[in-house]
């Protein structure tokens, strides 16, 4: 029998001092070699779950490398985020196939349905909004993704019921 109450998570949380040092770890690991940043924020992220301010000057710092470096491989790539990104990650296509079919009607029908802008996280965390260029689905335009599941053919009626797979 449990000790400790019915349904208590007992995994431990990481401090922020102990991400810090194993970023850290990571960095050693990587610092020197040629091309490395992106590896180091891939990780980074993966621990932090997204590269705060703080955290590109805590990286620029150990690898003696300008903020303005970090900060500009940190906000080019599309797949970092320098804020927390919900539990779910809508991603909607706006290649040309998907924007000529309705791309934007379908960013339009999720800012309502959800209640946030592109970039933006809803309040209870649950939902990141992104936009992407093309996901290779072009014959079945428009589409999405959320998380890594692809839906072809999406029409701004077909939303709603999408979504509410996620709750």
């Amino acid at each position: 029998m449990m000790a400790n109450q019915k349904g208590a998570c007992e995994c431990r949380q990481e401090t922020e001092e102990q991400k810090y040092q194993r970023i850290s770890r990571v960095i050693e690991e990587y610092k020197g070699r040629e091309g490395s940043l992106i590896q180091i924020l891939h990780m980074a992220q993966g621990i932090f779950g997204y590269l705060p301010l703080e955290l590109q000057q805590f990286i620029a710092q150990k690898l003696d490398k300008p903020l303005s470096e970090i900060y500009g491989v940190t906000t080019f790539y599309s797949f970092f985020a320098t804020k927390p990104r919900g539990e779910n990650t809508i991603r909607v296509c706006l290649g040309t196939a998907c924007y000529v079919r309705g791309g934007k009607k379908i960013i339009d029908r999720l800012q309502e349905i959800l209640s946030i802008g592109v970039g933006e996280t809803t309040g209870d965390g649950k939902f990141t909004l992104e936009v992407m260029r093309c996901i290779g689905a072009c014959g079945l335009a428009p589409a999405i993704t959320i998380n890594d599941q692809v839906y072809k053919q999406v029409n701004p009626d077909k939303l709603q019921t999408i979504i509410e797979k996620y709750y």
